[in-house]
């Protein structure tokens, strides 16, 4: 800049006009230096404005060697020191105290533990904190749980997780609301998964023989430490029970919730259907039922045999019909039907919700038996429970229905037996290598039939449907 100042105080310096020119020369190169210098300012600032800021001279990053504090950190090692890791899920009660959360966190980063995700449950006294975990699998839960009492929680209770426990409470909420909303069968199933492994039970207000059970719960439910009741849309009452862990008030809502939007969506089932064909050519079409199906079902419980009927039902033939309301009901489970060309339903398959089992049953009318249609119901049923995310399926019979028995043995499942005083119970331990459904998957489970979807079934055996 000096020696271009001095070039133009020789050019100008010495003509009559000289300083007015020498002047003006000036204010034009400074203005252009001015304009040069903030273009390269600005291209700067572009270039670098996603760069992190500078350190502080001798300041050190807090996070520990390989740990990045997310969930792909820790599967790369991150919580564990590049050591294998495992999934908890941890619940305890503080103080609702400035300070008491940081205490718990300094306590799991003392152990390497990435904390997943946290949720906040709170109390007339204190806080529920719900932490998921994911600790290094040589570390035994004993000695966290014991640092997290040192550290102020208390009745902290902990369990194995696993990599479903990954997805974030809103999404797993709006799922589960989507399903009910789909299948009515679906609550009880989504209240489960909502609240941890626990057992619920539907108590009608009116029991099968049609008088009044007693069974009620006031509008907006009840909870009582580790009992909530609520009032089934249906009738009656849904009790959920789970003795290790109380619920707290969030978890109340939430199933509140979801009870509200069943009855507010009314009865619903799924109307996708399979068109199948039998050995000898006929069609027939399985389906879901419910108790828009009752007037078809008595006519088919008048068509079956009375031997039939009783190894169904295992009591008086007389007191069949008084079964199917509560049997078709969404709220107890799910039926499948299996209908004629001609509209006539001559087979029910039921998977039916027992608490935290699961029971399947079938009956066949006497005239369809041996060919194939119970255990392609039962095959179904199967995998519908599967879907549900249970771990076994029982069968309740006689043992002289070897027709039932060869059709549990024709799953190729592991079977368990009981046989007391001529009753049969058969389990079936679900696996994660059985037969997946052909055809589309929806959120309810249930295969999407196109109309060129259609096979053929086929007898495993001459007890094949017998006598259920």
């Amino acid at each position: 800049m000096t020696d271009v100042t001095d070039a133009m105080t020789t050019l100008f310096g010495h003509r009559p006009d000289g300083s007015h020119l020498l002047l003006a020369a000036l204010i034009l190169a400074s203005t252009v230096a001015l304009v040069a210098m903030a273009a390269f300012h600005a291209w700067r600032a572009r270039r670098h404005s996603n760069d992190p800021p500078p350190k502080d001279p001798g300041s050190s990053d807090p996070t520990p060697d390989g740990a990045t504090g997310s969930a792909d950190g820790a599967e790369a090692g991150g919580g564990s020191g590049g050591g294998e890791t495992v999934l908890w899920r941890m619940r305890t009660t503080v103080r609702d105290a400035p300070g008491s959360l940081a205490a718990l966190c300094l306590v799991i980063a003392r152990f390497r533990i990435d904390i997943l995700t946290l949720q906040t449950h709170p109390l007339a006294e204190g806080t529920v904190d719900e932490f998921l975990l994911r600790a290094p699998a040589s570390l035994p839960s004993q000695e966290l749980t014991g640092q997290i009492e040192a550290a102020g929680g208390t009745a902290t209770w902990i369990e194995r997780a696993d990599t479903h426990d990954l997805v974030d409470t809103p999404t797993r909420v709006l799922s589960l609301a989507t399903r009910t909303a789909l299948d009515a069968a679906e609550l009880p199933l989504a209240l489960r998964q909502l609240l941890g492994r626990c057992t619920i039970h539907s108590l009608p207000a009116v029991s099968v023989t049609g008088r009044p059970t007693g069974q009620s719960a006031p509008v907006e439910g009840v909870l009582e430490e580790t009992v909530m009741r609520l009032r089934d849309p249906s009738g009656g009452v849904i009790s959920v029970e789970r003795p290790y862990l109380p619920f707290t008030p969030t978890e109340f809502a939430r199933a509140r919730a979801l009870v509200e939007l069943d009855a507010r969506l009314g009865p619903r089932v799924p109307r996708s259907a399979d068109i199948l064909t039998l050995p000898e050519g006929n069609e027939i079409t399985v389906r879901r039922a419910d108790r828009s199906d009752l007037a078809a079902a008595r006519a088919m419980h008048d068509r079956c045999s009375p031997d039939t009927l009783g190894l169904r039902y295992h009591g008086p033939v007389g007191d069949a019909d008084r079964y199917l309301n509560h049997l078709l009901s969404p709220r107890f489970g799910r039926t499948l039907a299996v209908q004629t060309a001609s509209g006539k339903l001559v087979a029910l398959g039921h998977l039916l919700w027992d608490g935290d089992e699961t029971e399947v049953a079938l009956l066949v009318e006497d005239d369809w038996q041996r060919r194939g249609i119970g255990s392609e119901l039962l095959g179904r049923l199967v995998r519908l429970a599967e879907e549900a995310g249970c771990d076994s399926v029982y069968a309740v019979t006689q043992s002289r229905n070897t027709g039932m028995v060869a059709a549990m043995r024709a799953l190729g499942l592991p079977l368990d037996y009981q046989i007391e005083e001529g009753t049969l119970v058969i389990t079936a331990r679900l696996s994660a290598t059985a037969a997946e459904p052909t055809g589309a998957t929806g959120a309810t489970g249930e295969r999407t039939a196109r109309p060129s979807d259609e096979r053929t079934v086929r007898p495993s055996g001459p007890a094949e449907g017998a006598r259920r």
